[in-house]
């Protein structure tokens, strides 16, 4: 039996991270999201995520008729939640039974809501997948906490996906999950939107390097701090590019004052997504620094946009290009040095087309068929019978012997507060959304707009603007 085969079903993402947020796990919800409504209305897909300040709280649609329940539950660092395990619980309860929700998509390691959506879903004899886009150490104190209450979360998941395989090592590792349960699914991108530029072409006398990434630690900002004024010394004909916003801000200006390179670094500061591209177009070398990686995303739109790739040997990233468009460095000064010199002088002789690049990025990475292996996962899922109560109490005191009552204690008290929202708010008395009417006239909607936009002429570039 194939995926087809299944009934209709339909699906609530749940996560932390998501718009108006920007980010690679935000964009990858949506957009694995808009694909999987796009497949015929086999499946009905809601987001489930938090308040966003001032007024997003409750309900709103996204095109292509994508429903997204913003619940009123307050961030506290980097648009996460706080963990709380129960409070949660009522207002999934009254979505699943209002939506239908057969199988529940956690997104994140660092998501509050992922790991209790999948700690409840499981009271209602609704599947779970997880999502799993970074890659953690095994060795410090955050780590080290991060992965007990991965593996506790995970304890008792369907089914589990990342973004590579370096990423799926990670986390069998980290969550010892059974190795048959976790898929291998990278990301994508919509290569239309990433097309190289035309306007501006580097030769032997101008190479321009763009940087474009969250200025932080983990990002590698302090070997782009070492390495940029050696670069610049090193090629005269160089210039930086770099976009983005960060703590590590300062320590960039402050390389920038000291080797007075004001007019060879040139910093955007925050780039919204949709500008993404146009900053890219500006230049014919991408550089990454990362120090941990799972994917890349940003390394992808980069290659998309025609540029070649310098970036370090770290986590997924070796998995993402062929050989001849990246140049790889060790997560050192001078390794990095070397790297971009090799990547210079292949840029400098014309070696790289960028046109090229963009057509081999586009066959490899589209969404249509990363949706399509999603929805294979949904399938092997649904088609397995969920665990007992008794049976997740037992994989939950596996965890250790501290850890493992402490888990169970907390699946108990939440099993016992599910019993009491049965009583107190029977369910039928929760309005039931009928046949997602409103979800499939969205999507009709933002087909005829597409349609009326592909029908109009091309504007001119000051209509456009």
């Amino acid at each position: 039996m194939d995926a087809a085969a299944l009934p209709p079903c339909v699906i609530a993402m749940v996560c932390d991270f998501f718009h108006p947020n920007v980010g690679g796990v935000e964009n990858h919800i949506y957009m694995l999201s808009a694909n999987l409504l796009k497949r015929g209305h086999r499946y009905q897909v809601i987001v489930i995520t938090h308040s966003h300040p001032p007024d997003r709280v409750g309900i709103r649609w996204l095109l292509p008729g994508l429903k997204v329940y913003h619940i009123p539950f307050p961030t506290i660092a980097s648009s996460a939640t706080l963990p709380n395990f129960f409070t949660f619980l009522p207002y999934l309860r009254s979505i699943v039974l209002r939506e239908g929700v057969e199988l529940i998509h956690a997104h994140a390691s660092l998501s509050s809501l992922a790991h209790e959506g999948i700690l409840h879903a499981h009271h209602m004899g609704v599947r779970t997948v997880f999502t799993d886009h970074s890659l953690f150490g095994f060795d410090d104190a955050a780590s080290i906490l991060t992965n007990k209450l991965l593996e506790a979360a995970l304890r008792n998941v369907d089914a589990a996906i990342c973004v590579s395989h370096t990423g799926r090592e990670n986390t069998v590792l980290r969550a010892r999950l059974p190795p048959d349960s976790v898929y291998v699914i990278p990301n994508a991108i919509v290569a239309d939107q990433f097309k190289p530029g035309v306007a501006h072409k580097d030769t032997a006398s101008e190479v321009t390097i763009v940087v474009i990434s969250r200025l932080a630690y983990r990002k590698g900002i302090d070997l782009l701090v070492a390495t940029a004024p050696r670069i610049c010394k090193l090629f005269p004909n160089v210039r930086f590019v770099v976009g983005g916003d960060g703590p590590k801000m300062i320590d960039l200006l402050q390389m920038r004052e000291k080797h007075m390179l004001q007019d060879r670094i040139e910093m955007l500061g925050h780039v919204r997504h949709n500008g993404v591209r146009d900053v890219l177009a500006r230049g014919s070398i991408f550089l990454n620094t990362s120090l941990t990686e799972s994917f890349g995303i940003a390394i992808l739109e980069a290659a998309c946009a025609g540029l070649y790739v310098v970036a370090t040997r770290v986590g997924g990233v070796p998995e993402i290009l062929p050989e001849d468009m990246i140049s790889f460095a060790n997560p050192d000064e001078d390794d990095v040095v070397r790297a971009m010199a090799e990547a210079v002088d292949i840029v400098s002789k014309g070696q790289h087309d960028p046109l090229r690049a963009h057509e081999r990025v586009k066959q490899f990475y589209d969404w249509a068929p990363i949706a399509e292996r999603t929805e294979r996962v949904y399938a092997n899922v649904r088609r397995t019978q969920p665990r007992s109560f008794w049976v997740r109490m037992q994989r939950t005191l596996e965890l250790g012997r501290f850890v493992g009552p402490i888990f169970a204690i907390i699946l108990l008290v939440d099993c016992l507060f599910f019993v009491f929202l049965e009583w107190w708010i029977p369910r039928d008395f929760i309005d039931k959304v009928e046949m997602h009417w409103d979800q499939r006239r969205f999507a009709q909607l933002a087909e005829e707009v597409e349609k009326r936009e592909n029908l109009e002429e091309p504007k001119t570039g000051s209509e456009s603007a």
